[in-house]
């Protein structure tokens, strides 16, 4: 059971605050419901009987915060080359409303942007997944969506180069040595 003014997670729409519980009389059955406010002033109403059942849960604290962006300074980790594989797998770590894993789909779908970018359909889900992780790190690490959204970029940025980019250039300094200390025209000197 939650109360007004929890910090709570709804499961692919992101984090909020209880504005109110309120009864209504929905298709002539009456329900007490969550009104949560959502970012962008949207709000959402949940029934308060299955909001455990849908996935509703608290915000993370700080420190589990401070996990997330671990998540977000590691290496990608597996994804399948199907992309309509990859789509299902990551819906479904969505579905979750695990922060660690939508952390996971943010990382990997921001890598495989960098590199050689997405389908119409996965650059969506990076953005609804990046607007979830950003909207309940903001609640939990009490800073504007500015901040997070800046940290969260920063810290893929970082991560990416550290496990990607020198691969890249290292690939590039062995092909010019090799070019450099083996003549293929025939004219070695051995």
């Amino acid at each position: 059971m939650f109360n007004v003014g929890d910090k709570i997670v709804y499961p692919m729409h992101g984090a909020g605050t209880i504005d109110a519980i309120e009864e209504k009389d929905i298709l002539g059955e009456r329900q007490a419901y969550y009104i949560i406010k959502m970012p962008g002033e949207v709000k959402v109403m949940v029934p308060t009987a299955k909001a455990e059942e849908i996935g509703v849960r608290n915000i993370i604290n700080k420190e589990n915060a401070g996990k997330v962006f671990q998540i977000l300074e590691e290496n990608e980790t597996e994804m399948s080359n199907n992309w309509n594989k990859r789509y299902r797998d990551n819906m479904e770590k969505m579905k979750s409303g695990d922060i660690y894993e939508i952390a996971d789909v943010v990382r990997n779908l921001s890598f495989k942007q960098k590199e050689k970018g997405l389908s119409t359909g996965e650059k969506k889900m990076l953005g609804n997944a990046k607007q979830i992780l950003v909207s309940e790190l903001v609640l939990a690490e009490h800073a504007s969506q500015e901040e997070v959204e800046q940290l969260v970029e920063n810290k893929i940025t970082m991560s990416f180069e550290e496990y990607k980019t020198p691969i890249e250039e290292n690939t590039q300094i062995g092909k010019d040595i090799v070019k450099k200390f083996i003549p293929f025209d025939g004219t070695a000197n051995v």
